[in-house]
């Protein structure tokens, strides 16, 4: 045990970043794993009938502009409203919202509680904008 404790004293720095560099890859699988573009997912959306887009933004934010079709849950109601979403557990389900930051959370909330196929809109609503697909105001 004392030379463990030599070894970590000489080498803190190194350990510390050894611990960074394992926390960043595996930030990145777990984030890669459901980030998608606007582009794909309009081809998710195109492909496959049953999904849905849900929207996770404050109301006011929904009502200024929203993806076509889309599901309006803020994410503050999210974990209350859940079973409303239990008949897609087994659809592809597209989060969005601003940037894609609430939405990256409440991916990680419906894979905690079963749902399998959750997408994160990367770049949120901005990037949908951004690239021009259809919004729907009100």
């Amino acid at each position: 045990m004392e030379h463990m404790n030599e070894f970590v004293e000489i080498n803190w720095v190194m350990i510390l970043m050894w611990f960074f560099l394992l926390g960043m890859i595996i930030n990145s699988f777990l984030k890669s794993s459901y980030d998608i573009s606007p582009q794909q997912a309009v081809q998710l959306m195109s492909h496959e009938t049953g999904g849905l887009v849900l929207d996770v933004r404050e109301d006011s934010e929904y009502q200024s502009g929203h993806i076509n079709d889309s599901i309006h849950i803020p994410l503050s109601a999210l974990k209350s409203r859940m079973s409303e979403l239990d008949k897609y557990k087994q659809k592809n389900i597209i989060l969005g919202c601003r940037s894609g930051s609430r939405s990256g959370r409440a991916c990680g909330m419906l894979k905690k509680n079963g749902f399998e196929k959750v997408h994160n809109l990367r770049g949120g609503v901005l990037a949908w904008e951004n690239d021009n697909l259809p919004m729907k105001k009100g």
